[in-house]
């Protein structure tokens, strides 16, 4: 484990007890919400394998425990808790995945090393849009909740498709692409601000789409989920502070799922090494369609 791990998750065990000792907590409901911590490892292996984000576990869980009279979470305390959770769980893995940056084993045929100027290029040139569009959609925007999930997870599913399909196909055999294009850095721009203000509807958005973008144009998987992780940490530690000081918080969810999620951050990365770019990628587009179909159909009904 590295030192830039050892210190980060210092700082996470700390937040952590700083919240167990101030907040207030349900006993009798964490007792009802014992599979929590499970449902954090799990989340938070599946973002951080992927970069996508922890909300697209916590966020289909959470509407599902809604739906079936578990726990009653309104979906801004959905958006909120899920925020919360990922400060953990996605935190972890980014520092699990930059430490990797400094520590890259020689390349094998076919992969690229990366290069830490691209992957803090997309990381910091992505927040600098994203950050700003999801602060002020949290604070002075409302949306039709329903109508924008319906439509981004459409644009989900043929993103999930096409990064199969592009696995299977054209980066097949193909070399990973070992620096960053203008084009492709200007297309993440463009994502970011619309990434940004899913995020502060969602939870989740703008690693989703920087991770399936980078994963369509055959970079490494470092750059891919690395950066992708960075930028959700980021992203959901600055949208929960908002959630805080709105008072949207259900800290028994959160004082249950938060550390399960950070260890399962921590054993993201080795599990994504283990399995390799092809299957990461397929099991990555396979979980998105399939998330997404979960949501339409949840929210359609």
């Amino acid at each position: 484990m590295g030192r830039l791990v050892a210190i980060g998750g210092t700082v996470l065990l700390a937040a952590y007890l700083a919240l167990f000792l101030t907040v207030r907590a349900d006993l009798a409901l964490m007792e009802r919400l014992w599979f929590l911590p499970g449902v954090g490892v799990i989340g938070a292996i599946i973002a951080n394998t992927s970069g996508t984000g922890g909300g697209v576990v916590f966020v289909p869980v959470f509407n599902a425990l809604r739906e079936w009279g578990v726990m009653d979470l309104q979906p801004l305390q959905v958006v909120g808790v899920s925020m919360c959770i990922q400060a953990f769980g996605m935190t972890m893995g980014a520092l699990r995945w930059t430490d990797r940056l400094y520590h890259q084993p020689a390349p094998e045929p076919l992969h690229a090393l990366v290069s830490p100027r691209d992957f803090f290029i997309v990381a910091l040139g992505v927040l600098a849009l994203s950050l700003p569009a999801m602060l002020l959609t949290q604070r002075f925007t409302d949306f039709d909740q329903h109508a924008v999930l319906m439509g981004y997870k459409a644009f989900s599913i043929l993103l999930g498709i096409a990064l199969i399909a592009s696995t299977w196909t054209v980066n097949l055999a193909r070399p990973e692409r070992d620096r960053i294009e203008r084009i492709d850095l200007a297309v993440l721009l463009l994502l970011a601000v619309p990434g940004g203000v899913l995020t502060a509807l969602f939870s989740v958005g703008v690693g989703e789409l920087v991770a399936l973008y980078l994963f369509i144009r055959h970079y490494p998987v470092l750059l891919c989920t690395g950066a992708a992780c960075l930028i959700s940490s980021v992203s959901v530690i600055a949208g929960a502070l908002w959630h805080i000081e709105a008072g949207t918080i259900r800290w028994e969810v959160v004082l249950l799922a938060g550390p399960a999620a950070a260890l399962g951050g921590f054993l993201a990365r080795p599990i994504a090494l283990w399995l390799g770019a092809r299957r990461l990628k397929t099991l990555d587009g396979s979980w998105i369609v399939l998330s997404a179909c979960y949501l339409l159909w949840l929210n359609w009904g």
